[in-house]
């Protein structure tokens, strides 16, 4: 028994597996891009809860302690320390460490 397909049938069959491969790549790159966003905002929501729950720890020990006073060297450590750990922060995420120059081609001058 031997197959006998026309030219046509030949590049119907070749057209149809191309456009399924297509489809099946784009799809990939859509699946890609929407786990991306997705974990994009999972991160941002992730740091965000996180800053929250210790800004308010920290704002818990600090009213804590400004309510209960007594101990002046408690307290200045109390305001102090995180002060200290938002100040050094601050710092690094606003110092430029690294000045890009754009490269220039090697070769003679005329």
């Amino acid at each position: 028994m031997m197959l006998q397909l026309t030219p046509v049938e030949v590049l119907a069959v070749l057209g149809g597996l191309f456009a399924l491969v297509m489809v099946w790549r784009a799809s990939a790159k859509a699946t890609r891009r929407a786990s991306e966003a997705a974990r994009t905002s999972v991160r941002f929501m992730s740091l965000a809860g996180r800053v929250v729950v210790t800004a308010a720890a920290i704002v818990g020990v600090q009213w804590i302690v400004i309510k209960h006073p007594g101990n002046e060297g408690l307290l200045l450590a109390v305001l102090g320390v995180p002060a200290l750990f938002a100040s050094y922060t601050l710092t690094r995420a606003l110092t430029v460490t690294a000045v890009d120059m754009p490269q220039q081609k090697k070769g003679r001058r005329r």
